[in-house]
């Protein structure tokens, strides 16, 4: 059996409006408020459960999209007005990557965790 991870604590500011974003960016869907966790659903084998903290470190999470998924998730940061770059330190550049003859792009949630969203694996030799 492969061994999959079943689920992330993501530290956030507000562990609802965190979950809300990801939904509306992502499409994931927001299962519910559980204990202090605002859990998402990911993918069928993934969630994502929101903790609200004071002070905690920044992440950057990376996401293999599609280029359906691509498009509309890019149209929805877009449409919110998010700020989003094509490199991890080129975070508001207004442009996107085509590294590995793929699409790539670079933004921040509102907590200030770098997400990225890809559409070809990186080549790693």
């Amino acid at each position: 059996m492969d061994i999959t991870l079943n689920h992330t604590i993501i530290p956030a500011y507000d562990n609802v409006k965190s979950a809300k974003f990801y939904e509306r960016i992502f499409g994931f869907e927001f299962l519910k408020v559980w204990l202090d966790f605002a859990v998402v659903r990911v993918n069928s084998t993934l969630t994502f459960d929101f903790r609200t903290k004071e002070k905690f470190s920044k992440m950057h999470y990376a996401f293999k999209v599609t280029d359906e998924q691509f498009d509309e998730i890019f149209a929805r940061i877009k449409e919110d007005k998010v700020l989003y770059g094509s490199g991890p330190y080129k975070l508001d550049d207004a442009k996107i990557n085509h590294n590995y003859d793929g699409r790539g792009v670079y933004f921040r949630d509102e907590n200030g965790h770098v997400l990225e969203i890809l559409t070809h694996d990186y080549i790693i030799d």
